[in-house]
């Protein structure tokens, strides 16, 4: 079964070379989710010596990840030349849909905030499991379904009222209930899916507009407008965001919901599940012998 090719992935690349001139303080969002990924991994308490920083953009996951005990060496891969550059050390440009690495490769591949622009997300994770080494890890922060969700009220609403109808301009998102099926269609062994939220507050919904393009991520959808909005539009949508949105102080939030995803290449050794029906205390006897009733 074909792919959908949802998103524009030379416009990706143009995006990010764009973005790796912007000054460190654009990309808050991805240092801020780089933070809490090296905070996920270290609850692991294990050194993982040979990682693969995936969609490295700026560096500061992989700038974490040189500090952390155990680690040998970091390789930054992104789809832009420039990004590469930028994030410094060992790096490689390439597609973040075709993965350039042999079979058993890495012991952990963690990637901070750089996978929605991509069309294969399966057939991402089943390349990523094969260049892993057994029993190695999986740790992925992507952007959750809820992600802009103000942006994206406002904007429907917008459209609704200019055009009685509505166009695809925001990516859709994976949600948490898809998250944990989707690495087990992938083959990871022990998957885990949770999520939390980054609120940010703009005097302004324009200047969250200028945050994503300084930052390269204004879409890149194939089908439809190459930029976030016509002129009637964004002046409407801006409109309604302020109107729904605005608190006390004037200002108004934007939401990133953050979907972490935990996998382990199989591995013998690997805990499992006992099989079903194979316990071996009954019920009962854990409650005192007791049957029926609760008082």
């Amino acid at each position: 079964m074909s792919v959908p090719r949802l998103f524009d992935q030379q416009l990706l690349i143009r995006r990010r070379e764009r973005a790796a001139r912007a000054p460190d303080a654009a990309f808050f969002l991805h240092e801020e989710v780089a933070r809490r990924l090296v905070e996920r991994l270290d609850d692991i308490r294990r050194p993982f010596a040979q990682v693969l920083d995936l969609g490295c953009g700026p560096g500061f996951l992989a700038q974490r990840l040189e500090r952390r005990a155990g680690t040998l060496r970091v390789i930054r891969l992104d789809p832009s030349h420039a990004m590469v550059r930028r994030a410094g050390g060992m790096g490689v440009v390439a597609g973040l849909e075709a993965l350039p690495f042999a079979p058993d490769r890495f012991d952990a591949v963690l990637s901070a905030f750089a996978l929605h622009w991509v069309n294969d997300l399966p057939g991402l994770l089943a390349q990523i499991r094969l260049c892993l080494k057994p029993d190695g890890l999986l740790l992925l922060a992507l952007a959750g379904g809820e992600t802009l969700g103000e942006l994206a009220q406002a904007l429907w609403s917008a459209e609704l009222a200019l055009y009685r109808g509505m166009r695809l301009r925001l990516p859709p998102r994976i949600d948490l209930a898809d998250a944990a099926a989707l690495l087990q269609r992938a083959g990871f062994a022990l998957p885990v899916a949770d999520l939390d939220r980054i609120t940010v507050r703009y005097a302004d919904p324009l200047a969250l507009l200028q945050d994503l393009h300084a930052m390269g991520e204004s879409q890149v959808l194939r089908q439809g407008p190459k930029g976030f909005f016509p002129r009637r539009l964004l002046a409407l949508t801006l409109q309604h965001y302020r109107d729904r949105f605005r608190d006390g102080e004037g200002r108004v939030p934007a939401s990133f919901e953050i979907l972490y995803l935990t996998g382990w290449k199989p591995h013998p050794d690997q805990p499992r599940p006992l099989p079903r029906g194979s316990g071996q205390v009954s019920l009962a006897r854990l409650l005192g012998g007791r049957r029926g009733g609760t008082g």
